[in-house]
């Protein structure tokens, strides 16, 4: 498999950051200054995920942040299930969740990447299958891109579902990279073979007009090979970044995944 010549852009998500903040009363650490500290190292853009618990990312943060990206002139992207709906807050000091798609109206983010996660869920863990009936879901696409925003469908390397995801408007899909992650972290034979999946639904992706994004559980090591995938336009990576700063430091974490990823 050829190895990609384009650049990969990297959006930082900040969930974690905001898992930080949420421990304690207050607003510390800054969303906000934290955000603008990883663009001025080098970021591309900035990804965020607000659940109805609440419990990282709260809508106001969107609305905050859409305001940094659009100053500094990056992509912002918001991610969530779409057919999450407006629920009371958890905590006193939390205003109610609006609903994904009324944050996305307020919020106006340059891309909008939907993911078929519940309440109950710890993390993202599989894509949408799409073998059903879609129709409330290419209805929600079609509001979304009335609202000037890209959307990303967050799916399996399954060249079927993918040719489901742009029959019903999707702009983009982002390759769930979990289990690749897993097999690459354990040395896995399999992770190779995964990878290979990646590539050929990728390809399948780009050849019937798809852009194609990547996210869950890649970092400096399994990104050696990911960053390879044909056509690779972004990946959005929280969880391993902010590991990597504990250790290496923000600044420098961040630069060390542009230089990885922009081939530098």
């Amino acid at each position: 498999m050829a190895a990609s010549t384009n650049k990969t852009a990297l959006s930082v998500n900040l969930n974690k950051i905001a898992l930080i903040r949420n421990s304690r009363p207050g607003n510390n650490p800054d969303i906000v200054e934290y955000a603008t500290k990883i663009l001025a190292a080098g970021a591309d853009g900035l990804t965020v995920h607000p659940r109805p618990d609440q419990r990282h990312i709260r809508p106001e943060d969107c609305y905050q942040l859409k305001a940094l990206s659009a100053e500094k002139g990056i992509e912002f992207n918001i991610e969530g299930n779409p057919f999450a709906g407006p629920c009371p807050s958890p905590r006193d000091d939390f205003s109610d969740y609006p609903g994904f798609l009324e944050i996305l109206a307020q919020a106006r983010p340059e891309q909008a990447t939907l993911v078929p996660d519940s309440d109950a869920q710890l993390t993202s863990d599989h894509g949408f299958d799409l073998s059903g009936d879609t129709s409330q879901l290419e209805s929600i696409i079609q509001q979304i891109h009335a609202l000037n925003c890209r959307v990303s469908l967050f799916m399996d390397p399954d060249i079927e579902q993918i040719n489901f995801a742009k029959a019903i408007g999707a702009d983009r899909i982002e390759l769930y990279t979990g289990p690749y992650a897993d097999a690459f972290e354990n040395n896995s034979s399999n992770a190779d073979a995964l990878f290979n999946l990646h590539c050929q639904a990728a390809e399948h992706a780009k050849e019937i007009g798809l852009g194609v994004n990547a996210g869950h559980d890649l970092n400096l090591d399994n990104l050696q090979q990911y960053r390879d995938l044909p056509g690779l336009l972004e990946v959005s990576i929280g969880h391993a970044l902010t590991l990597d700063s504990l250790e290496m430091g923000l600044n420098k974490t961040v630069n060390a995944y542009c230089k990885l990823l922009h081939g530098e």
